[in-house]
């Protein structure tokens, strides 16, 4: 008998603002561009790419491009995108005891 799988897509299972904001969070706190942009692509097309596009005011296919592996978003997309995804930026200091070693 022949296993049959499906390719994942982290799309599937952001289905309100907790998932997105979770899952989002994670790839910020690891600080990685690539990472950061293909999870807000991620977010987008969970949400609907059009749409997103749309109310960011860009191209669908401009944010295709700006979140993909290669993309490197301007602040303006990716403030765009946040706030048609109905979330914001925050900053915060960093605990500078949060990565020392034990």
């Amino acid at each position: 008998m022949t296993l049959k799988t499906t390719p994942f897509d982290a799309a599937d299972y952001l289905k309100d603002k907790e998932d997105v904001a979770a899952y989002l969070e994670v790839a910020f706190e690891e600080g990685d561009l690539q990472d950061i942009a293909l999870a807000l692509g991620t977010v987008a097309r969970a949400r609907g790419m059009s749409e997103v596009a749309r109310q960011a005011g860009v191209t669908r296919e401009g944010l295709y491009k700006a979140f993909s592996e290669t993309g490197d978003p301007k602040l303006s997309t990716l403030l765009g995108t946040l706030q048609a995804l109905g979330l914001k930026l925050s900053v915060k200091p960093v605990d500078e005891n949060e990565d020392a070693a034990p």
